[in-house]
């Protein structure tokens, strides 16, 4: 976390003063515009982690191993892309939980196939693309993507399940 928060903070820093020479005023409205932003995201940050919080201590470990551990296989894999399919919001919401499932046991094949899922298939999300792109397109992107989350946690568990990512 140490060096995308070194980066955001140079980015910030740079745009601030970018604002400030303007001199008029942009860069209080864009600090004021962060904090609106700021105030919209933050309870759905704090229901996100006190979730993934959760699940580390309330689920069993060996439950996690069974349904999407290493143990599940490709059922495992299968759940994990439903699960992702079918979360709703944003990152802040699905990546904490991810976070969450792997410190309790859940496989990095497993976790690939989720977050895979949620941000390709997002069911959530199929109204409004439905509505803008049509039927057709949404079936057709759906047709198009709706096998990667299971063959991308494939290639993690083949390629990566040794790896500690915790």
């Amino acid at each position: 976390m140490l060096v995308p928060t070194i980066i955001m903070g140079v980015i910030t820093v740079v745009l601030l003063i970018i604002g400030y020479q303007k001199g008029e005023g942009e860069h209080i409205l864009g600090l004021k515009s962060a904090g609106n932003i700021l105030l919209q995201i933050i309870p759905l940050l704090i229901f996100a982690f006190i979730v993934a919080g959760m699940i580390q201590v309330l689920v069993p470990t060996e439950m996690i191993s069974k349904w999407v551990g290493t143990e599940s296989g490709f059922r495992g894999l299968l759940i994990g892309s439903a699960l992702g399919g079918l979360m709703p919001g944003g990152p802040f919401i699905s990546l904490p939980i991810a976070a969450g499932l792997l410190r309790t046991g859940a496989s990095i094949g497993t976790m690939v196939a989720f977050i895979t899922a949620w941000s390709l298939l997002a069911v959530s999300r199929l109204p409004l693309e439905t509505g803008l792109l049509g039927w057709k397109f949404t079936a057709i992107r759906l047709a198009c993507v709706f096998f990667f989350p299971p063959i991308a946690g494939l290639i993690a568990n083949r390629f990566f399940s040794d790896v500690s990512v915790t």
